[in-house]
């Protein structure tokens, strides 16, 4: 029998947007089998685009918003539970760039005995371009030429932007655990990431497949004439789960080795670059906050 795929996509308050990644991802010339769909509004208009669908659906619509984080955790366990051998993930702003994705990421994961594999992760309005800045060490790739020179054949083995467009098999999600609700949004990608490090199972990007994604490097601020970044999102709501979240997750074993660099990044950011004291204490107290795992929606 062949291996079940089982879509997990999770949504809130984007129903125009969904429509268009839920068309993407049903369809695939390899369809998912079952197609989950959390969403974080339980909105009636939401669970009727979801019965909608070409392909089997599961609606789960949650009266409390749990994040990203626990909406992909969510519909990981439920996937799980029907009995998926994989499970795709996808977000509801992106989207698979043609009907190709699914088949050719496991056809990737078949070739290299992949535990998890993922597309590359292209700006919607410019393909060319990586929609979120890859970081090999001090230096940032932003083009997909650039991954495509990094990688070798059509694999970039050990890196990957999870939860778009991302497939996990079900024994890699056994063995790495499901998002941390307490992350609720922001670095809950990194915290998976880190621990398929430790797993020491096999994963990479595969550099034949693309999904597509609104641009996310304008949180990515220069420094040192372009030659490091800081991250530092418009909006005060990000900014807290970011910042709060990093600092949770470098001290984690497997990043606490980032500690040093971050400190001078975001020192010469705040101090050098914007003067900016009294942001640079916020920053020191929202990291305190993660350190502690003081983990709740608002201040505490």
């Amino acid at each position: 029998m062949p291996d079940t795929v089982c879509a997990v996509v999770v949504t809130h308050r984007r129903v125009a947007a969904l429509a268009e990644s839920l068309r993407a991802v049903t369809s695939q010339n390899r369809a998912p089998d079952h197609l989950v769909v959390v969403d974080n509004d339980d909105d009636p208009a939401v669970a009727e685009l979801v019965a909608a669908q070409p392909v089997p659906t599961t609606y789960l619509g949650s009266r409390r918003n749990l994040g990203g984080a626990g909406g992909f955790a969510l519909g990981i366990l439920h996937a799980l539970s029907l009995g998926a051998d994989w499970v795709w993930l996808a977000d509801d702003d992106g989207r698979p760039a043609d009907d190709s994705v699914l088949a050719t990421l496991l056809a990737c994961a078949d070739r290299h005995g992949l535990a998890e594999v993922s597309p590359m992760v292209c700006d919607l309005a410019d393909p060319d371009r990586l929609a979120f800045p890859l970081r090999r060490g001090l230096v940032w790739r932003r083009h997909v030429s650039e991954l495509r020179v990094d990688g070798q054949g059509d694999l970039l083995a050990g890196i990957a932007s999870l939860f778009n467009g991302a497939l996990f098999r079900a024994s890699t999600v056994e063995a790495v655990g499901v998002p941390d609700l307490r992350l609720f949004i922001r670095g809950d990608e990194t915290d998976v990431h880190r621990r398929l490090l430790l797993s020491k199972l096999p994963f990479g990007t595969c550099l034949d497949a693309i999904y597509l994604h609104p641009q996310g490097s304008d949180e990515f601020k220069p420094i040192l004439n372009g030659r490091m970044h800081t991250q530092y999102p418009a909006d005060e709501t990000k900014r807290y789960f970011v910042y709060r979240n990093r600092g949770y997750l470098q001290a984690q074993r497997g990043m606490r080795h980032q500690l040093l660099q971050e400190w001078l990044r975001f020192g010469w950011f705040f101090l050098v670059s914007q003067r900016d004291p009294a942001g640079f204490r916020e920053w020191l107290r929202l990291r305190g906050l993660g350190r502690r795992e003081r983990f709740g929606r608002t201040d505490t």
